[in-house]
């Protein structure tokens, strides 16, 4: 059975990092170490013909240049706009970007398509889910909307750079680097340099921010550590934000068309589907992802869903924080909320009508959750009932428009084949080595606190090791799988620990904490490693774990499917006479399974409205279509929500657990947190102005 309730403690890296004493990658000094600076493509598509590195090599303090006829990885083809051709390595970083600067390159160009729009665009089709009816019921439907929806290109933007340090010692290579797959940057440098996996190490101790975008490996990496064999010193290369804008992975523009029927009752009884999005040829970013969350959201028997990619000439998009349910969840909440006023129904009332039991791709059953409990909870806290139902029909006595919406949201709730290591000694330090990354999603703090709760240690005194291949193998740290592998092993190794103790002490145990138990037992110390696995996994997925393949499963599992629910409302004001657009008040309940951290928890949380709201109202990046570049490729111009636009915002958490998951019942956030803000501030704008927007980010002119 899942564990009891887990008390707030504080995190645990808290102090260091208000103080300044967490190290990030680009803190690694290291003696003799040199300095690198990309030097990008100008063209969006083509063939690098002349590249002129002779001034380069020629400014002061330039210690060497790497090109495409050192490198296989600096291509002369050129894909995209920012991509790599050169990187010059320095003894200064001045020195290395006045050097960067001053190699000149000439291409031959060839045509490009930089939009989703633009001309020679096409559509490629990708497999969709056809469940029911959805054409014959839409046709039989007494009530139908219908809706174009459209999300724009994104870019993550975590605090932390691109940072990687790399040295050689002994034939050995060490990369410290800021990621959320350590083992797939080290799979990908043993094959790039022709080296076993035990002679590669990365270090990622801590991470500034990721949300997706630090998972795949980096091309930086391999050319770092081909500069630091090449030039026998240590290599750091920290990239500037306006060339991560090019080269990083980002959230791909999409657009949906939805249809959404009811019967006579006002059941839902149909969905019929259709995204669309921009990728290139062969992006890991599916388009057939879009519909396999929202479909499991609401008991809807019929759903027809299609999906596409129109081929463009930019980078690669890749999984951002929220992925595909956060643009196929902002069309869907925004047509229920459409067909909650055709149908004259509350918008929470109708969410309630259609809580879902089964999942509809497995055709299995979806495991316990509280979806319905969010919504009744907000609700009560959002003081829902003040609301009139009459879209324009609230104002404050200056004029404002005031707007209430609710949206949900929905995530797949992972998990994967983990192990750990728990040491505790009699001097009063207890080591555990975990898996994972962290992120600052305070995934430490998990961990210390399902320590704590299960042994009586010396919490100042706890050392918590992760992100660092020498340590074991570390599992990717994406799509909610963290919290939901890594605790319900570290419970598991606490289990096997006290029974150790138990065995060793006998019936008439020292006094004291577990420390001083072992020293007045003069055992030094106590150890031991444990393993586990996801719902319906084999050994076959630990070997894969230990030899950094992919050992994830969920959110289908045999015999049942498990997800992470969100139910979001929040309150619009929009001043008359500017139309400004501001939300004083929000509340967020989520059903995450069993809470292991509430601080970090809520604090997750709160960022995710945070990032909600800058989605909604202010995120998009703009492309420049005759150069297919990013015209706000700064912090300056990429606008993104600040302290003052965010108002009063309340959370809470379920904290009931999922019994069929794994043995504590947690389930992951990460990405869930985001989702259902956007059509929430979208619904409310609708309720305050009667206009229904159907593209994001909502600007100030879409509501005059």
């Amino acid at each position: 059975m899942p564990i009891d309730v887990f008390s707030d403690i504080a995190r645990v890296d808290a102090r260091d990092k208000v103080r300044g004493h967490t190290r990030y990658a680009a803190d690694v000094r290291l003696p003799g170490m040199l300095y690198a600076m990309l030097v990008p493509a100008r063209i969006a598509k083509g063939v690098l013909r002349i590249l002129d590195v002779t001034p380069a090599r020629q400014t002061a303090g330039v210690v060497g240049v790497l090109t495409p006829d050192d490198v296989a990885s600096l291509t002369t083809t050129i894909s995209f706009r920012g991509q790599p051709v050169a990187m010059v390595i320095a003894e200064s970083i001045e020195a290395a970007v006045d050097g960067a600067e001053a190699v000149t390159a000439t291409y031959d160009t060839v045509p490009f398509i930089p939009l989703m729009d633009s001309p020679g665009a096409t559509r490629v089709p990708a497999s969709g889910l056809d469940v029911g009816d959805a054409e014959a019921a839409l046709l039989d439907a007494a009530t139908v909307v219908e809706g174009r929806f459209e999300t724009p290109t994104q870019h993550h933007n975590p605090m932390e750079l691109f940072g990687t340090v790399a040295e050689w010692t002994e034939g050995r290579l060490i990369i410290h680097e800021g990621c959320q797959n350590t083992e797939a940057v080290k799979a990908a440098l043993a094959q790039a340099f022709d080296l076993p996996p035990d002679r590669v190490a990365v270090k990622s101790g801590s991470v500034g921010g990721g949300f997706g975008q630090k998972s795949p490996p980096k091309l930086q990496t391999a050319l770092v550590a081909y500069a630091a064999r090449m030039t026998g010193r240590p290599v750091k290369l920290v990239t500037p934000r306006g060339q991560i804008f090019h080269i990083a992975p980002y959230r791909p523009r999409s657009v949906h068309h939805i249809r959404l029927g009811a019967d006579a009752a006002g059941r839902m009884t149909a969905i019929s589907y259709d995204v669309v999005q921009e990728n290139i040829p062969g992006g890991a970013f599916r388009s057939s992802g879009y519909h396999e969350d929202i479909a499991r959201l609401y008991a809807i028997g019929n759903f027809r869903a299609t999906a596409g990619d129109i081929h463009i000439d930019r980078q690669t998009p890749r999984h951002t924080r929220g992925t595909h349910p956060f643009p196929a969840g902002f069309a869907l909440e925004s047509a229920i909320d459409d067909l909650a006023y055709a149908l004259g129904k509350d918008p929470v009332q109708i969410r309630l009508d259609h809580a879902a039991t089964t999942d509809i791709i497995a055709g299995q059953p979806l495991a316990p959750h509280f979806l319905s409990e969010c919504l009744t909870e907000g609700a009560r806290r959002f003081d829902w009932s003040r609301r009139s139902a009459e879209p324009g029909s609230m104002r404050l006595p200056d004029g404002t428009m005031v707007g209430l919406g609710v949206a949900c949201g929905i995530f797949g709730a992972s998990g994967a084949a983990a192990e750990t290591t728990l040491r505790v000694r009699a001097d009063g330090i207890t080591t555990v080595i975990a898996s994972g990354h962290e992120m600052g999603q305070g995934i430490q703090t998990a961990i210390a606190n399902t320590i704590l709760q299960g042994l009586d240690i010396n919490p100042d005194r706890l050392d918590i090791q992760m992100g660092d291949t020498t340590l074991g193998p570390q599992m990717m740290t994406v799509g909610e799988r963290g919290t939901a592998s890594i605790i319900p092993v570290v419970a598991k190794a606490v289990r096997a620990l006290r029974a150790k103790f138990a065995e060793l002490a006998g019936s008439a145990p020292p006094a004291g904490n577990l420390h001083t138990q072992l020293a007045r037992l003069k055992r030094p110390s106590i150890e031991v490693s444990v393993s586990e696995l996801a719902p319906g996994q084999d050994a076959s997925a630990l070997d894969g774990f230990r030899h950094g393949a992919r050992s994830g499963a969920g959110p289908e599992y045999p015999g049942f499917t498990s997800m992470s629910y969100i139910a979001q409302f929040v309150e619009i004001h929009i001043e008359p006479g500017t139309r400004r657009i501001r939300m004083p008040r929000a509340v967020s309940i989520a059903d995450i399974g069993r809470v292991v951290s509430p601080r970090t928890a809520r604090g997750q949380m709160y960022g995710g409205m945070v990032w909600g709201f800058s989605t909604a109202l202010r995120e998009e990046t703009e492309i420049d279509p005759r150069f297919a570049g990013y015209l706000n490729d700064d912090l300056a111009d990429y606008v993104m929500a600040v302290h003052a636009d965010i108002g009063n915002v309340e959370v809470g958490l379920i904290d009931k657990p999922d019994p069929m998951i794994n043995a504590v019942g947690v389930k992951g956030m990460g990405e869930l947190v985001m989702l259902g803000t956007a059509p929430a501030i979208a619904n409310a704008i609708y309720h305050a102005t009667g206009k229904r927007i159907r593209k994001l980010p909502i600007r100030i002119e879409d509501v005059l």
